[in-house]
C-alpha cells in the first residue's frame, strides 16, 4: 500500500488479485464491528466472497487498496450504500472522499436511481460524519432496523437524492 493519497483514493471493479489487501482490512474485527459480516479468518472464504459477491456485483469497488465501496440497487429507482475502510486508514476523510466520488458520479452512470440510501448502526457517529461531510442528509433513527450478527441493532438514515429527477 503506497501512502500517495491519489493513489489511495482510486477506485476501481475488485479483483482476485486484491486478496491480500483486501485480507489486511477484511480480517480486522474493529473494521467488521459495525458491519453486517464478521471479520474474515481465511483467505478461501475471502476468496469466496470475491468470486461470488463482489465480482459479480453491480456495483462494489476496491478503495485502492484499504477498503471498498458498493451501491447495491434496490426498488423503485433507490439503492444502497455501503463502505469500509481499513483501520488504520481511519480518520484520514479517505471514506469521506471515497463516498463524494460515488456520489458525484453515480446518478449519471445509473440514470433510473433516483435516491441513494445509506443505513449506520446508531452507534457509529464517525461514519455518521463521514455521511454528512460527503452531502447526505440524515433522515432519521430506525429503531431495531437490522439484525447484526445476532443481535437487533438502531440504524441512522440517510439519503442523497438526484438533482435529475424532480
Amino acid at each position: 500500500m503506497g501512502e500517495n493519497r491519489d493513489e489511495i483514493m482510486s477506485l476501481r471493479p475488485i479483483k482476485l488479485s486484491d486478496i491480500d489487501d483486501f485480507m489486511a482490512w477484511a480480517s480486522d474485527a474493529r473494521v467488521a464491528h459495525f458491519c453486517t459480516w464478521d471479520s474474515y479468518t481465511s483467505r478461501d472464504e475471502a476468496l469466496n466472497f470475491l468470486t461470488n459477491h463482489a465480482i459479480p456485483h453491480p456495483y462494489y469497488r476496491a478503495i485502492c487498496v484499504v477498503g471498498s465501496i458498493s451501491v447495491t440497487p434496490g426498488p423503485g429507482g433507490r439503492a444502497e450504500l455501503g463502505y469500509v475502510v481499513a483501520f488504520e486508514h481511519w480518520g484520514k476523510g479517505i471514506a469521506t472522499e471515497a463516498v463524494r466520488m460515488v456520489a458525484s458520479t453515480i446518478f449519471r452512470e445509473w440514470p433510473l436511481l433516483r435516491r441513494l440510501e445509506a443505513f449506520v448502526d446508531a452507534d457509529n457517529g464517525r461514519s455518521q460524519k463521514v455521511l454528512e461531510k460527503a452531502g447526505f442528509v440524515r433522515e432519521g433513527l430506525l429503531r431495531k432496523h437490522a439484525v447484526v450478527k445476532g443481535k437487533s441493532r438502531d440504524r441512522v438514515a440517510f439519503s442523497l437524492v438526484s438533482s435529475i429527477h424532480s
